[in-house]
């Protein structure tokens, strides 16, 4: 399960409207269970259906992390205008299988967002749990923030 904080689900939600129709992308970091940090990163391909993230900034962001006793827990990215399941790209560039893969849809009005492992090309949902949020509405087995 990935426990995540409200304002940290609304960051997402934000740098992926900022960034649209580009996709968006960037790490989640947890402090004892909890994503409490959103990193958001440049997308250096500048593309509306795929994503890669600045190495420079990568590598920035996990010295951040571990000064901060951060870990890193989930790389997200945005869809803004597919579903919030992971493309076919998605799964083929997914080599960590230790962190999750967040992905938040902005194709309707209200946006979703889904979490998953994906371990040699098979992808598994992960629930999530938003912390500070008094409904956890589904969409479809999408979480609705």
């Amino acid at each position: 399960m990935l426990k995540i904080t409200r304002n940290i689900v609304d960051e997402m939600i934000r740098h992926g409207r900022a960034a649209a129709p580009l996709e968006a992308c960037g790490y989640l970091a947890e402090k004892d269970g909890v994503v409490c940090k959103c990193i958001a990163m440049k997308n250096i391909d500048a593309s509306p259906v795929h994503y890669s993230m600045d190495p420079a900034q990568q590598f920035a962001a996990i010295r951040s992390c571990r000064a901060e006793g951060l870990t890193i827990r989930a790389v997200y990215h945005s869809h803004p205008e597919t579903g919030a399941y992971p493309s076919a790209e998605d799964i083929k560039l997914a080599f960590d299988p230790a962190v999750s893969y967040v992905i938040v849809s902005l194709a309707e009005s209200t946006p979703c967002i889904n979490s998953f492992t994906i371990r040699d090309h098979a992808v598994f949902s992960e629930k999530i749990e938003i912390i500070g949020s008094t409904a956890n509405a589904r969409c479809g087995g999408v979480l609705r923030p």
